[in-house]
């Protein structure tokens, strides 16, 4: 099973979708040890891409690149950089696949992280967005080497970036702005592993709702 490229704007609204119902969430979970603004950001960047595309047929690769395109430009803070940079990365990956199934997929979320790596000192452990990410690539990368179809394999990434997420409640931050609370930043979730644990989920359901 697979899903094709052309078919990507139903996968695109549905990630929109899931980072504007947990806007409050979101924001929620930063103002424990952060700003507060995560939530708010977050629905701002995502929601003016769908604004931006609506009445418009894009594809899951040209509408990553346009959402990357946006969240670098629009969003404040360092989430918008680093979200930026794993769409556009991903986009550049599979701008030449018609058809995505578990090997594409997975190189796709590998150069995400990697580009990302480019940019930000944190490897997993630190309490950051990499560590929900880094998981969920690590059993793509897994399951596309056995050749596992793409509906157990995106189930299986969902799980891991889901516990890699909940790895961060006793992490201690590294980076960023809760950094500066040492000790006293564990108990809590890190906001950016929560929006990348929604994203990955809405991404994956939105796969398995187009997939053929």
């Amino acid at each position: 099973m697979m899903f094709y490229n052309k078919d990507g704007k139903t996968v695109l609204l549905r990630i929109v979708k899931a980072v504007q119902d947990n806007k409050d969430y979101l924001s929620e979970v930063d103002g424990l040890i952060g700003d507060g603004d995560h939530g708010m950001n977050m629905n701002k960047g995502f929601t003016l891409f769908a604004d931006s595309i609506a009445g418009k047929d894009v594809s899951f690769t040209k509408g990553l690149d346009e959402l990357g395109n946006l969240l670098f430009s629009k969003i404040g803070g360092s989430m918008g950089p680093i979200y930026g940079t794993v769409f556009m990365q991903m986009a550049e990956t599979g701008e030449g696949y018609d058809a995505i199934g578990t090997l594409e997929l997975a190189a796709m979320l590998r150069s995400g992280l990697l580009a990302l790596y480019d940019i930000v000192e944190a490897r997993p452990g630190d309490k950051t967005l990499v560590d929900t990410l880094a998981p969920a690539c690590d059993a793509m990368d897994k399951d596309a080497e056995e050749k596992m179809n793409l509906v157990a394999a995106l189930e299986r990434m969902k799980t891991a970036a889901a516990s890699g997420w909940e790895s961060t409640k006793d992490m201690e931050a590294r980076f960023g702005r809760s950094s500066r609370l040492g000790e006293r930043s564990r108990g809590v979730y890190d906001a950016g592993a929560t929006s990348c644990k929604i994203i990955l989920k809405a991404m994956a359901d939105g796969i398995l709702e187009v997939a053929r």
